[in-house]
């Protein structure tokens, strides 16, 4: 079994359901906790994982003689729960280790997000040709699957959090928070402006953009990083609702007016 395929045994031991394999090509850390995202959930790094111990379950890899292996422990001392891998001997050393914890103690893991998202439409369409560029509105783009909006910096790998992984080739938020807290289209630098949908309850849904065929990977959650390029004071109320990070499924031209739903 490879290290991937321990952690999702150990991520479904801990979560009580079943947890996706990662693509041949994906990073394994990185997937999960982008999907662990979707669910309001995230891997903590344990920083001296040798002599942590906790009262619950956490995630340990260890390097055995044939590699490295993850395994559940529990208790404090902490003992091994669930080994995959049978890979925990005596002498064995812990090399690194994780907390599944909520990204918000206040929301369910189950729809944390909400689940009726309306239908909407596309108010406006805005691209960077760099990162930290200037958003410039268009009428229409042309949307690339596996890549993003033409002529703008995701798409062409250039934007400050591009990938690899999930959620980096489309942005979206909604045209009523940006009203209510005064913050500008362009500002906000979100790719899709949208009115009269729930883009929170999108994550990990399908659903379209006109023609084109997006999936809602997880909140587009805000940063310091937005504070440095918009304006102090953005953290707080753009938090649960700073939009949504998805990825393009299929092709086609997205214009004003276009449908979401």
């Amino acid at each position: 079994m490879t290290l991937a395929g321990e952690l999702r045994d150990c991520l479904s031991e801990l979560l009580g359901t079943g947890v996706p394999n990662p693509d041949d090509s994906d990073e394994p850390v990185r997937f999960f906790g982008q999907w662990l995202a979707e669910h309001n959930l995230g891997l903590v790094p344990i920083a001296d994982p040798a002599s942590f111990d906790w009262a619950g379950k956490w995630i340990a890899v260890v390097d055995g003689a044939d590699g490295r292996h993850a395994v559940v422990m529990f208790g404090s001392p902490s003992g091994v729960w669930l080994d995959p891998a049978s890979a925990y001997k005596d002498g064995v050393r812990i090399v690194a280790g994780w907390m599944l914890t909520p990204l918000d103690l206040q929301l369910p893991t189950h729809t944390p997000y909400g689940t009726a998202a309306g239908v909407g439409a596309v108010a406006g369409i805005l691209i960077a040709s760099a990162r930290e560029a200037p958003l410039v509105r268009v009428d229409v783009a042309e949307a690339l699957p596996g890549r993003g909006l033409a002529g703008d910096r995701y798409a062409n790998g250039d934007g400050t959090f591009s990938g690899p992984g999930r959620g980096y080739e489309l942005t979206l938020v909604e045209a009523e928070v940006l009203d209510e807290i005064q913050l500008s289209w362009e500002d906000a630098r979100r790719n899709i402006v949208t009115t009269g949908i729930s883009l929170n309850a999108l994550v990990g849904e399908r659903f379209y953009v006109g023609a084109v065929e997006c999936v809602g990977r997880r909140l587009a959650e805000p940063c310091a990083h937005l504070e440095t390029l918009a304006r102090p004071g953005l953290l707080r109320p753009l938090v649960h609702r700073g939009g949504l990070r998805a990825d393009i499924l299929s092709g086609g031209t997205i214009a004003i007016g276009d449908e979401i739903a």
